[in-house]
């Protein structure tokens, strides 16, 4: 009798985890990223990436003349991140 029962509750933890998954699936299909969501994020990403550049560059500059450069694209950066609403957590 229970091996019988153990054998039922495995077989109800498959189905819920089944179900999990499905529910997963579903919710992925239905929030797919249009084309111009695609954009604005690989367009984000690209301004991120540069801003970490800066920022290391600048810890390390020396010059003073290349940190105001480096501190005036840090400007422009930071305000093309604002217009596409992101900001980095870091």
């Amino acid at each position: 009798m229970a091996r019988g029962w153990e054998s039922k509750s495995v077989e109800d933890q498959i189905q819920l985890a089944s179900s999990r998954v499905s529910a997963a699936r579903a919710a992925a299909a239905r929030k797919q990223p249009t084309a111009q969501q695609l954009e604005i994020e690989r367009k984000r990403d690209s301004l991120l990436l540069q801003r970490r550049r800066v920022l290391r560059d600048l810890e390390t500059c020396t010059s003073e003349r290349y940190r105001k450069t480096l501190e005036s694209g840090l400007a422009y950066l930071e305000s093309q991140l604002e217009l596409l609403g992101a900001r980095e957590t870091n």
